[in-house]
């Protein structure tokens, strides 16, 4: 099952090849327009997927603009600045290297997803019944310069460890930290990831950049993901700091409307002029930021979000640029102090049966809470709230719990336990 809620991802070879990328590159083209946004990573397999899918692309009569290697952001801002229907981009994100796939947009970089579009080239591919009168053209454009320019690169005093895994995402580090002394740990693209999966999510794949950062003396340490759409940062201590409170920072700082999902912690909607608490997801919630015009977003997995003219996309430069403004007058550890009110869990994952019936028991268990249902459930209490979220691909379910006092996170903890046996 290549096609997934937010893209189409499988492991090369098995679940994906080159005769379903040519395919998927037919169904898009039919399905989206005429001038379509073409981007890659650096992947072993990226180069293949990407000849085969701009030769369903052209077959199917529509237009490419290649713009190579790209990340995520960089490919969501050619979709956005030039006029074109949509776009691709061949990559499998923080995926181990055996993997790779495809996200795709529509104009003003808007994702595509299961119900919008997603399935719609599902079945496109599985028909299998395309053709075309003509011919479409391949372009080759290089937007680098245009999108590095789109951000005010100002000098700081501040030294930087930056991990790139080897993958893309070290593109235009050089460049985008030339503000800063930089040590670029793992810089030179190698789509096999020799030195670990670039996914800073997990504790194994950062152990070399928090050596690092004290090696060095660095004022920060930062993880770029394997697309470069996700980051996260290490302060000057070693230690990780979690992306909501991130969120919290950024919010305090820009003072403006701010979107998060519904994993987080409670302190952003504190620390926010306004905020909205919202779904899990980067098509949903860039739909909502753009329905309500949020000015920035960021989920409790990396991501940060920011209007850019029409469009909402990722902007990780966006995030670390504010921080090094801050960074000049307090350490990053001092800045981030204030927002540790809370004790969270982080997600905690069990493997059920039956996900729903055990969604269900719990919600009545707790039904004198606050019940919010936008995304699995989530219960506010007075002192403390826990959230409950299906896998859409796994028989687990995710638990998350915040709480006042460590003591009080433990006992919920281990008073919800139960219900999933």
């Amino acid at each position: 099952m290549i096609f997934k809620a937010y893209d189409i991802r499988g492991i090369y070879g098995e679940q994906l090849n080159e005769d379903i990328a040519y395919k998927i590159g037919r169904a898009f083209a039919m399905y989206i327009g005429s001038k379509i946004v073409v981007a890659r990573d650096n992947r072993l397999s990226s180069d293949s997927l990407f000849e085969a899918l701009t030769r369903g692309i052209t077959d199917q009569g529509s237009d490419v603009y290649n713009i190579g290697l790209s990340t995520s952001p960089m490919f969501y801002f050619a979709v956005s600045n030039l006029v074109c229907d949509g776009g691709v981009i061949i990559t499998a994100s923080h995926n181990p290297p055996q993997y790779n796939g495809f996200k795709m947009v529509r104009s003003d970089a808007m994702p595509l997803s299961g119900e919008d579009g997603i399935d719609q080239i599902k079945q496109l591919v599985e028909e299998n019944n395309f053709s075309s009168s003509k011919k479409g053209n391949i372009s080759t454009l290089d937007i680098t310069d245009k999108y590095v320019n789109s951000f005010e690169i100002k000098k700081y005093n501040l030294k930087v460890v930056v991990d790139t895994a080897n993958s893309v995402s070290g593109l235009i580090v050089n460049r985008m930290f030339r503000g800063v002394s930089l040590f670029h740990l793992f810089s030179e693209l190698d789509g096999s990831f020799p030195n670990h999966e670039p996914n800073p999510l997990e504790e194994k794949n950062i152990k070399d950049l928090r050596e690092k950062v004290l090696e060095y003396g660095a004022d920060i340490g930062i993880a770029f993901d394997g697309d470069g759409d996700r980051v996260f940062f290490v302060d000057e201590k070693g230690e990780l700091i979690s992306s909501d409170l991130i969120i919290a920072l950024i919010a305090k700082l820009i003072d403006k409307k701010v979107l998060y999902d519904l994993r987080c912690s409670n302190i952003i909607k504190e620390t926010a002029r306004d905020s909205v608490m919202w779904r899990v997801g980067h098509s949903f919630i860039k739909k909502k930021m753009k329905d309500e015009d949020i000015f920035f977003g960021g989920e409790y997995s990396g991501h940060y979000y920011l209007k850019q003219g029409s469009s909402y996309f990722e902007s990780p430069y966006f995030v670390i640029y504010k921080l090094f403004e801050a960074m000049e007058n307090k350490k990053l550890s001092e800045l981030i102090a204030p927002f540790k009110k809370y004790y969270h869990s982080g997600e905690l994952n069990f493997e059920v049966k039956d996900k729903q019936s055990v969604i269900e028991k719990v919600e009545k268990n707790y039904s004198y809470g606050k019940i919010t249902k936008i995304d699995g459930v989530r219960i506010d209490f007075d002192d403390w709230w826990f959230l409950l979220r299906g896998s859409n691909t796994e028989p687990i379910l995710r638990l998350i719990v915040e709480a006042k006092s460590k003591e009080l996170l433990d006992s919920k903890i281990k008073e919800i336990v139960p219900f999933f046996s």
